[in-house]
């Protein structure tokens, strides 16, 4: 066959299966001449091998691999996922329209799935779409009651699906993956103000968190991800956003525990997922109840990226000593922590480009104005000094200003293990940390109270 005029490529993996080998076979025609084969865990994709054309076919053989889901990748917008569990696997499709023109020839997992895809999504609109009528048209109309009857044949076809035909195989991966994404069904007779209160008590029901070979699929990342949209409201401030988080980061983590490997990929998907949305108190909290709590080990690129949130929480927690730091001011004199003579001093490490630190110490200097009786020592990680000078002369030159212009990099941020600017701590007489509040309020409330 000549490679230059192929309009389709076979791709032969053979795995090892109970000393059988499992081939599967994937047409697509006007394919490429080379593609990627990656497993899926959650969001993540690892590289299994690169294949290429020769002779018309692709050839990988793959041993000792599981169940699980598999991405053969051609580029961002063409791959396709499959399902191997050791049988045989015959998939043909077009390469312009990979999804919509897929045909399943042999694999009745892939069927499955591929049909499950296709209901779910149905399913997701159209109940969507009906809530709507149901929440705001009048109850005692002849639509509403028919929009509900519409409303309850929907649940009863996707209820069918789950308890038929998912059951053929019931210790198949593919009934075990189905059965746990499967999305809650709402009994019509629940008020729709109480809907709500339902499905954070119950759509995790039908999720199995002891079933660690689901790791490999994306159904513990897809169902923490919709528990989570069922605390969102983007009416809510930030910070009581995060608050709502929480209660939803309890319930999933709490449930994952049954099982430690489950536990540590769902604990992995919230960090990097928070991390993305700049929610940077929810994953302190994380760390701090979960991580450390229970001596969780996450995986390399994790734990590097929150290294730092690790080992202050760790190292510089309410109780411990403060490191001791010795800088110069902008006019050249030297602080010495240790020598300061106060009853409170309040360190804050910050950074003039940071938003929330051209709020926060604008206050602080207005703060420690009418509060004599505790030090403030602003600690700016500024690699350029002119940007620093200007942003004090501005906003905080009544505090004792200081600047470390290896910034990140810096002993001072290592020392403290900062990991995000503002960072705050509260420290008695003797520079022991008794407060790390995260916000301005925080502070003052604590200050008054004392």
């Amino acid at each position: 066959m000549n490679k230059n005029s192929a309009i389709f490529f076979l791709i032969y993996f053979f795995i090892s299966h109970n000393l059988s080998a499992q081939e599967i076979c994937i047409e697509i025609i006007g394919a490429k001449e080379k593609a990627i084969l990656y497993e899926l865990e959650g969001e993540k994709i690892n590289k299994v091998d690169s294949v290429f054309l020769k002779n018309g076919k692709f050839k990988l053989s793959l041993k000792n691999k599981s169940n699980g889901f598999y991405r053969l990748q051609f580029d961002s917008r063409h791959f396709l996922n499959f399902i191997s569990e050791g049988k045989e696997i015959v998939l043909n499709t077009y390469y312009e329209n990979i999804l919509d023109s897929l045909k399943i020839v042999k694999s009745e997992s892939n069927k499955l799935y591929y049909e499950f895809l296709k209901l779910n999504k149905s399913y997701k609109t159209k109940t969507e779409l009906l809530s709507i009528i149901l929440l705001h048209y009048p109850n005692d109309d002849e639509y509403y009651k028919a929009t509900q009857k519409k409303m309850v044949e929907i649940q009863n076809v996707y209820q069918h699906f789950f308890e038929v035909a998912s059951q053929s195989n019931q210790n198949s991966f593919i009934a075990h993956y189905i059965n746990s994404v499967q999305l809650p069904i709402i009994d019509n007779s629940i008020p729709i103000e109480e809907q709500l209160i339902f499905l954070k008590k119950h759509s995790l029901d039908n999720v199995n968190f002891d079933d660690a070979e689901l790791i490999s699929s994306d159904m513990f990342t897809n169902k923490s991800i919709e528990y989570l949209t069922y605390y969102r409201n983007q009416q809510l401030p930030k910070e009581l956003l995060e608050k709502e988080f929480m209660k939803a980061v309890d319930t999933l983590l709490n449930k994952a525990k049954v099982n430690q490997l489950v536990y540590q990929h769902i604990t992995e998907y919230l960090i990097d997922g928070f991390k993305k949305f700049g929610f940077d108190k929810i994953i302190d909290y994380i760390v701090d109840n979960y991580v450390i709590e229970d001596d969780l080990c996450l995986d390399e690129e994790t734990e590097n990226s929150i290294q730092r949130r690790i080992d202050q929480s760790k190292l510089l927690s309410v109780g411990t000593k403060a490191p001791n730091l010795i800088m110069p001011d902008q006019d050249g004199k030297v602080m010495d922590l240790s020598k300061i003579n106060s009853d409170k001093t309040f360190l804050v490490f910050y950074a003039s480009w940071c938003p929330h630190c051209q709020t926060l110490l604008p206050r602080l200097n207005e703060f420690k104005k009418s509060n004599k009786s505790f030090e403030v020592l602003a600690i700016s990680l500024d690699n350029k000094k002119e940007d620093w000078l200007k942003f004090i002369n501005e906003n905080c030159s009544d505090l004792t200003n200081l600047n470390d212009q290896n910034g990140w990099d810096g002993t001072v941020a290592s020392d403290y293990y900062i990991y995000a600017t503002p960072t705050m701590f509260l420290l008695d007489e003797e520079k022991m940390i008794i407060s790390k509040p995260t916000t301005y309020s925080e502070l003052t409330n604590l200050l008054d109270s004392q």
